[in-house]
């Protein structure tokens, strides 16, 4: 259990949250949510001690142990991707040699009934249990096995960690903390930089995890398929829904107006009371009872309605000049890292005015194919800007685009041009951007990953494009930013090249689609539903594992083909014998498990009642039977699971 008691941060004199108080619990699954800028990141950074704080506390027992992953990484690394995983177990390492001194010093001293000798053994006994919990079999079979569920293939995991994205990069940074698995895992924004079977892979692993998890994160389904308990933070208070996000959208929704109705009721109870009083107060006959009404009144509890944000960005894009009919034209368009060929052949048209989405299964070059005209890249083929174009890009890593060394205000006035030049015309800007007077002067690469957002997008609006080209514009805005992006790029009249995983975003957004598959490139005229229900997909979560599914399913159906309605004899015989045996298994693990807790509350016996002997060997033997005891009841489970299944 952690608690937070009473926490007050503040920047400049101004409180970010004040007084706010609450636990976690070792099973929890917080969603952390709130507007960009309400200090959801900050408070992470408090209960790591990485903030400090005006006043309050944050409590954490000796057996907790704690793993942040940040939005941003402030370190490079030379190892290759497995080398840099495996170094999550410098923990572990750590802790063997400490316990190896610790048995060291209880087999030479003699003192057994001294303070410091009973402070030894009780220290053994947390680190054997911090061990037992980080030291799991295989470490580099283990690290292998979280870096290919979150998308690495066997051939990456050789490669330096300096040849990868910073995206990639923080999927490492992931792997690390899942291999380490922390009584409390806080995860900032974890699903920014991983496609959809990752995404879906996290969600599975996180939900048999054994420890707490707090995360930050603007993916409402990822929210609902991993969270049970919903923190919001609003306007400096927190408040906290026992149920995952969408139920937590009904249940604030419910309390506010139950608020109101409630409000309204004292509100005409007290009209009515001071009526009464205002009427009465000078009639001696009804004075004392205008005096009693009075009291009364000054003891009702005043309700206050739970503050509610509403505040969002509010913008437009400048009007675009007139370009060419074709905006961009892309003619026999290959491009390849060594061996890997991302994509061949790529040919496609976009004309002006229209709105294109790209889609696809992550790593078939989306966001590739958009850093060929916007970065530079080296490439085969021909690209083409058309006539009179001129393009605004917003990239999906904001360190790509923005100075992260200056403050929020010098980048709007390094770019600022014309009318822009007004000093209170771009302080205005930035405020319809939500950045206070305090914020203008932070420098950039303190801004959370959502202000580095609004950033970019305020940067858009100081010059007129007629080609706007967006990688994953929604990754860090809440969800009223979102829809105000939305509107305003309905209302652009430019053309807009944009890639989402977000459907809720290009739903009636987009009227042309460009599906990357298998190294090629196919054109779908009309909105993404259209796409989608060429698909039979409801979603891009389902589209994007479709290519998983299908191939299952055909897997499945061969089977089902290849065998008959009815058992064979041979299959009927094959079966009883697996029964039987794993019966047998069942058996012989339960006789194990009997023995080995009989064994344990042996050793605990002996444990409470040694005086004069030295312990230590049956504390280390306590530790060794315990964990061979959870080995144990794990065959067991996995004996049942198959003999349920049969």
């Amino acid at each position: 259990m952690i608690g937070i008691n009473g926490i007050t941060v503040s920047f400049s004199g101004m409180d970010l949250f004040k007084d706010i108080s609450f636990l976690i619990n070792s099973r929890d699954r917080i969603g952390l949510v709130g507007k960009n800028g309400a200090g959801k990141s900050t408070l992470m950074k408090v209960i790591m001690k990485r903030q400090k704080l005006d006043s309050g506390s944050v409590t954490i027992s000796s057996d907790e142990s704690l793993g942040y992953l940040s939005q941003e990484l402030s370190f490079q690394s030379e190892k290759t991707v497995l080398e840099e995983a495996l170094s999550a177990f410098e923990e572990a390492n750590t802790l063997k040699k400490e316990i190896e001194d610790i048995n060291h010093q209880l087999e030479t001293r003699t003192d057994y009934e001294s303070e410091a000798y009973t402070d030894l053994i009780h220290d053994l006994t947390i680190k054997h249990e911090r061990l037992d919990i980080i030291d799991h079999g295989n470490p580099e079979s283990n690290a292998e096995k979280i870096l290919l569920g979150l998308g690495f293939t066997r051939e990456k995991l050789q490669m330096k960690m300096t040849q990868f994205s910073m995206g990639w990069q923080m999927r490492v940074e992931l792997a690390k903390l899942l291999l380490i698995q922390p009584t409390l895992l806080l995860l900032d924004e974890p699903t920014n930089h991983l496609d959809i079977e990752a995404i879906i892979w996290l969600e599975e692993y996180l939900s048999t995890y054994q420890g707490a998890i707090m995360m930050i994160s603007h993916d409402k389904m990822f929210l609902d398929n991993v969270t049970n308990r919903t923190i919001e933070i609003v306007m400096g208070k927190t408040f906290d829904y026992k149920v995952a996000y969408t139920n937590y959208l009904v249940l604030r929704e419910e309390r506010i107006e139950q608020q109101l109705r409630t409000l309204k009721n004292q509100q005409d109870y007290i009209k009515q009371q001071e009526r009464f009083i205002e009427r009465f107060k000078a009639k001696a006959s009804k004075a004392k009872a205008a005096q009693s009404k009075q009291k009364q009144l000054d003891k009702v509890d005043r309700i206050e309605i739970d503050i509610v944000d509403n505040s969002s960005i509010q913008f437009s894009f400048p009007e675009a000049k007139r370009a060419g009919q074709v905006v961009l034209k892309a003619e026999n368009v290959a491009k390849s890292y060594g061996t890997n060929h991302v994509f061949t052949d790529v040919n496609l048209e976009i004309n002006r005015g229209e709105k294109v989405a790209l889609v696809g299964q992550n790593g078939m070059g989306k966001s590739t194919f958009l850093k060929l005209f916007t970065e530079d890249e080296r490439y085969e083929g021909t690209i083409t800007l058309g006539h009179n174009v001129e393009m605004n890009y917003y990239a999906q890593v904001q360190e790509n685009t923005l100075n992260t060394n200056i403050t929020v205000l010098q980048t709007i006035e390094d770019i600022a041009t014309n009318e822009w030049t007004n000093p209170s015309r771009m302080r205005g800007l930035l405020g319809t951007f939500l950045f206070k007077e305090d914020d203008m002067d932070k420098k950039v690469k303190v801004l959370s990953g959502g202000e580095k957002s609004r950033l970019a997008l305020a940067k858009m609006l100081l010059v007129s494009r007629n080609l706007l080209v967006m990688d994953e514009p929604t990754n860090h805005l809440d969800i009223a930013s979102k829809e105000m992006l939305k509107k305003a790029l309905l209302e652009y009249n430019g053309t807009l090249v944009v890639v989402s995983h977000d459907r809720d975003f290009l739903n009636g957004l987009t009227d042309k689609t460009f599906e990357f598959i298998n190294g090629k490139v196919q054109e779908y005229l009309g909105p993404i539903n259209d796409f989608l229900n060429k698909h039979q997909s409801e979603n891009f979560r389902e589209f994007e594992t479709s290519g998983k599914k299908k191939s299952l399913k055909a897997e499945k159906e061969t089977k089902i083909k290849g065998s008959s309605n009815k058992e064979s004899y041979q299959q009927k015989k094959e079966t009883d014998n697996l029964r039987r045996k794993l019966n047998k298994e069942v058996q012989r693990h339960e006789k194990k498990i009997d023995s080995l807790e009989s064994e344990i509350a042996e050793l605990e016996s002996k444990i409470a009642t040694v005086t004069d002997t030295n312990p230590v060997d049956l504390y280390t033997t306590h530790s060794d039977k315990s964990k061979e005891l959870e080995d144990v009841m794990a065959q067991w489970e996995i004996t049942n699971l198959k003999l349920e299944e049969l």
